[in-house]
């Protein structure tokens, strides 16, 4: 059982760094696909590679979302988001040795935070969906990724579309309205859809 939860843990760094990094190295000019397709299709591989040991969050606010909603004992979720604030940075370190990535502005206004949250909801609104069931597995990748993908888009115009606390410290663009704005979105989000799908 120890075994199981240090795997869970271990699970959601390894995640959250990969997922951290590859933004890290996408918003520097690394990669020719735009940021949000890879930051979409990285959190969908980690969903098929990792999801079955710790649910791929990879998101504290997608932790505290899912804590919202019943489906994480609060100690789990506690180690969940330690585990992804030390991956996210350990990416921004490792960005940093490798090359010296692009920095993206940090402006702390109202629109940035109401982006954020709308960002974050949309993209936890399809979690949830997975989270109840509600797709077929084999698609839980696609839509959660798709998910990020859509979030990302429509907070994308008025803020850095990053929509989680973790990959903001990964990329250095950590604030307090990166914190707290995702985490309203997404306990929001995952609300949103329970309440309208009946499981609350």
């Amino acid at each position: 059982m120890q075994n199981f939860t240090l795997k869970k843990y271990s699970a959601e760094f390894l995640g959250t760094f990969g997922l951290s990094f590859a933004v890290a190295l996408s918003v520097s000019g690394m990669f020719p696909v735009p940021t949000p397709v890879i930051a979409g299709l990285t959190l969908g591989l980690f969903v098929y590679t990792i999801g079955h040991i710790s649910g791929a969050h990879l998101n504290p606010a997608v932790t505290i979302g899912a804590w919202s909603l019943g489906k994480i004992k609060t100690r789990d979720a506690g180690f969940y988001i330690a585990a992804q604030f030390v991956g996210g940075a350990l990416a921004y370190i490792m960005s940093h040795a490798l090359i010296f990535p692009a920095r993206l502005p940090v402006a702390d206004t109202m629109w940035v935070g109401i982006a954020e949250l709308i960002g974050t909801f949309f993209f936890t609104f399809g979690i949830a969906a997975v989270v109840y069931g509600r797709v077929p597995s084999q698609m839980s990748g696609a839509i959660v990724g798709g998910s990020l993908l859509l979030g990302i888009s429509l907070a994308s115009p008025l803020s850095n579309g990053i929509l989680n606390p973790a990959v903001a410290l990964g990329i250095g663009s950590f604030s307090l309205l990166y914190l707290i704005a995702p985490i309203i979105g997404a306990v929001a989000g995952m609300q949103a859809f329970a309440r309208l799908s009946g499981e609350r």
